[in-house]
């Protein structure tokens, strides 16, 4: 068997961004919590100013109050009112702690949900270009994984930064007040650890974007190999699939080796530098002491405070690492939002009131990929109400068609026109819902089956649900399952066989009432008797309608008003099914050829 290598699997592989590290950048993840600025951010700041406020005066009744005061001159009432003091804000700082915990957790759900929600938004509104460009499992891990790196930045990170600069100052401060000489003995250790810290920020910086990265490919792979298992299990790639998996797996857990191995090289850092500062302090403290320059209640608050001093900023380091990894995550969250629908409306779009469904090309050309062309200088008009069936082989700019009418695609150049507006003019939501498409894999999502109809026109009520069911003969196998309409079905409809599944979209369109109805292959997955009960209600509920039919199988379109035949993006023939024939060419053959394959069947 030949292997396949990795590279050349389901999908393309999506490189982290590398982009410098900017504020401007977190600012703008940073806005996500204006909403809440008069609300929770004030609380959890009080609160946190009461904690660090406690925490920086704690010192100093424990060292100059005490020591100093009633220890050294024997002052037992005041010695117990220091104690009791100092209970009662210890107490304090533990309330307001747990206010503030509580508050910022809050406060960080609050602002991941709006992200989340936001970008699920956004990228609901993008066009089928942006799809086409992705796969399903790297943009699950940009609303899911990406969003959720974001929760320790905003329940933790933002007030502890505040805290923690506030206490660093505030520790500073105090112990040059108290000490300038111990004071700058001291820091003399602070810029060795900032050069140090600083030098491995940019490699933490992009270890946690390859994580990110490695992530989306798993994500990726798992999304395919669910959705193809039955292609898998089919091929017996079962061990192919398995071997692959445990390569990005193995790539992933290596990345996260190295990010969280960099991640730990702050804390020893931190560690290290405060045995450094505790034996200057013991050190240089005693030779104060014994020049009688440095009171023992000082050098105790000077103990607390080099205690307090790394804490701050062995945090800040985590904070930062926090994000580091918030870059990371928003720099990709932020390409998806900064991403523009390739399908834009207009300043001032148009609404029409009624919209009778002509149709009409002029000289339209598009390509997907800026290369090949699938339509060449395409001209048609289709007038209101009219069926107009396109046939010929794959590729032949079909779908294409379909996809420029519902205006999924815009077109390369040349205009598409309804009812004499310019599609492009037109609002696409008033657009779409006057549009509606049946397409051969037609997708059910998980719910009710009276659910899975409804999609189709929210507010419909049960009765022209079921009304809709049965114009077009859903209503003889939803009527046999034994909850009906209410029947659950799994997740793109398994439970449901390919022609059942095909009713409920024939369903959900008609329901939706649109003025135009295109059908993409629509009929090609149902069987011929299915297909025959179809055909009688499509005669009643397409009348009055523009009905756009794209069809492999020829016999459900010899009653449509005009077929167009399609090669290479360009009309070769278009006429009724009877004049074609007469014509003995392209469609000629075709239907020659299909009939030959269904004698041989």
């Amino acid at each position: 068997m030949v292997k396949r290598k990795k590279e050349r699997f389901f999908y393309s592989s999506e490189p982290p961004i590398d982009k410098p590290f900017n504020w401007g950048l977190m600012t703008r993840l940073f806005e996500y919590m204006s909403p809440y600025r008069k609300s929770l951010l004030p609380k959890a700041v009080i609160a946190m100013l009461l904690t660090t406020g406690i925490r920086l005066v704690v010192p100093i009744f424990i060292g100059v109050l005490t020591f100093d005061h009633a220890i050294k001159n024997k002052n037992t009432p005041l010695l117990i009112e220091l104690i009791t003091s100092i209970a009662v804000m210890y107490i304090v700082s533990w309330v307001a702690n747990t206010y503030r915990i509580r508050w910022m957790n809050e406060l960080g759900q609050l602002v991941i949900c709006d992200i989340r929600q936001h970008l699920f938004k956004h990228i609901q509104q993008l066009s089928h270009r942006f799809f086409d460009q992705r796969s399903a499992g790297s943009i699950l891990v940009r609303v899911i994984n990406d969003v959720n790196s974001l929760q320790d930045l905003f329940t933790n990170g933002v007030i502890n930064v505040l805290m923690d600069l506030i206490l660093l100052v505030g520790i500073i401060v105090l112990m040059f007040v108290y000490s300038p000489p111990l004071a700058l003995a001291i820091m003399v250790v602070v810029p060795l650890m900032f050069v140090i810290s600083t030098s491995i920020r940019r490699r933490i910086r992009r270890s946690w974007q390859v994580v990110r990265a490695r992530q989306a490919k798993i994500n990726s792979h798992l999304n395919e190999s669910i959705q193809g298992i039955r292609v898998t299990q089919s091929y017996t790639q079962e061990q192919e699939n398995m071997n692959f998996f445990d390569g990005i797996n193995n790539d992933n857990l290596l990345s996260w080796k190295q990010a969280t191995r960099l991640n730990a090289m702050f804390r020893p850092f931190v560690d290290v530098s405060n045995a450094i500062g505790t034996v200057i302090l013991i050190w240089y403290g005693s030779h104060l002491i014994q020049q009688g320059s440095l009171e023992m209640g000082v050098f105790v608050s000077f103990a607390f405070y080099l205690g307090m001093f790394w804490e701050p900023i062995s945090r800040l380091g985590q904070v930062y690492n926090q994000l580091l990894v918030g870059m990371a995550s928003s720099e990709r969250i932020f390409e998806f939002l900064d991403e523009r629908p390739n399908v834009a409306e207009i300043t001032n779009p148009v609404e029409p009131d009624d919209v009778r469904g002509k149709v009409v090309f002029k000289e339209v050309e598009f390509s997907y990929d800026g290369k090949r062309k699938a339509l060449n200088g395409i001209d048609l008009n289709i007038k209101a109400g009219e069926t107009v069936a396109f046939v010929g082989h794959t590729g032949s700019g079909k779908s294409t068609i379909a996809n420029l009418i519902c205006r999924f695609y815009d077109a390369t150049s040349g205009s598409v026109e309804i009812d004499d507006i310019p599609i492009k003019h037109l609002k696409l939501e008033s657009l779409r819902q006057q549009v509606s498409i049946v397409l051969q894999d037609t997708f059910i999502f998980s719910g009710t089956i009276m659910e899975n109809i409804r999609f189709g026109r929210p507010g419909a009520s049960d009765e022209e649900v079921q009304r809709a069911a049965e114009a077009v003969g859903a209503n003889l196998f939803i009527n046999k399952l034994k909850d009906g309409y209410h029947t659950e079905v799994e997740e793109r409809g398994n439970v449901l066989s390919v022609g059942e599944r095909q009713l409920l979209s024939f369903a959900r369109a008609l329901l939706a009432n649109p003025r135009i109805l295109i059908l993409d292959e629509a009929t090609a997955s149902i069987d011929t008797v299915t297909e025959v009960n179809i055909q009688k209600a499509l005669k009643t509920l397409l009348a009055g309608r523009t009905a756009i039919i794209v069809a492999h199988r020829l016999s459900t379109i010899r009653e449509a008003d005009s077929i167009i035949v399609l090669d290479h993006g360009n009309i070769i023939e278009q006429g009724s099914h009877e004049e074609l024939m007469e014509l003995e060419k392209e469609y000629y053959r075709l239907v020659l050829s299909q009939f030959k394959r269904l004698e041989v069947g």
